[in-house]
């Protein structure tokens, strides 16, 4: 017996990246996945967004499982195409019990020279769109009354922040305040509500040579190679020297806090970041 057995999920994000990865490791522990994407670029990231290609990959990955899928597209700034996709996902698989708030997006720019546009995009989508996702997914895990949990995506940046992105500084710290007012609201229903808040992780947002820059401004085009490097900014900044994290580090995380293993922890920030915070602190 798998730790999720029976029960629903539903993820944000799910295309590729941390939010596949996720729906992998819960489908993998017995859980059907509802989820959501949206295979558009946003103009103002630096790095192109998800396709429908993967969106549909994950879903055959997910079946491969032995899971049922529920995957469309929707934009997580959209309240309504959520409650949609969501319900109609309820219907199809009878409940919901976990909610996975991950999807977000990340772009660069010193505080006072962010374009209003770029600071709206980040905080419509990171934060606003977590605010969404558990507005329009926790009347279902209620109606269950089994009790749930709810797992947002925050950063290892929420905790301490960086020069250079601070409208998802601000966007991240926000989600983590919105978790811990949702433990306490939620609670009584036994509803657990925690986040992860992941340091670099190898995906699209973070193997760009644009992110790469802003670790490694002394190169004209810095590789991934070059991040790799020992001595590079990547390694120096964690405790544990390693470059980045791997989506799986964090999908581990993520099915333990929605497993009954954690079954009494809520309201908690968790660095998975390789002693990042530690470090810098």
């Amino acid at each position: 017996m798998e730790r999720l057995d029976g029960r629903v999920a539903f993820v944000t994000g799910v295309a590729r990246g941390q939010g596949r990865s996720h729906a992998l490791r819960l489908a993998e522990e017995g859980a059907d996945i509802i989820g959501v994407d949206l295979p558009l670029d946003i103009t103002t990231t630096h790095y192109p967004m998800a396709v429908e290609d993967d969106l549909a990959e994950t879903a055959e990955l997910i079946a491969k499982t032995g899971r049922r899928a529920h995957l469309r597209q929707a934009d997580v700034r959209d309240l309504r195409a959520l409650r949609t996709v969501i319900d109609s996902g309820v219907v199809a698989f009878g409940r919901l019990d976990i909610v996975v708030v991950n999807a977000g997006i990340f772009s660069l720019g010193a505080a006072l020279d962010l374009d209003e546009q770029v600071w709206q995009d980040v905080i419509d989508v990171n934060l606003t769109g977590a605010w969404h996702t558990v507005k329009a997914a926790t009347g279902h895990i209620r109606a269950g009354g089994r009790g749930g949990s709810i797992i947002f995506t925050a950063s290892a940046a929420a905790l301490l922040p960086p020069p250079g992105i601070a409208h998802y500084n601000a966007a991240k710290a926000g989600v983590n305040a919105l978790m811990k007012t949702l433990a306490v609201e939620l609670g009584p229903e036994y509803i657990r509500v925690n986040s992860v808040n992941p340091g670099n992780v190898d995906t699209a947002m973070i193997d760009n040579e644009t992110t790469r820059r802003l670790f490694m401004p002394e190169l004209e085009h810095p590789t991934k190679q070059d991040a790799e490097k020992p001595d590079s900014a990547y390694v120096r900044v964690n405790a544990i020297p390693i470059p980045w994290l791997e989506s799986i580090d964090i999908s581990n995380l993520v099915v333990f806090l929605a497993s009954d293993q954690s079954r009494y922890l809520t309201g908690a920030a968790i660095p998975i970041d390789a002693g990042y915070v530690l470090k810098k602190a």
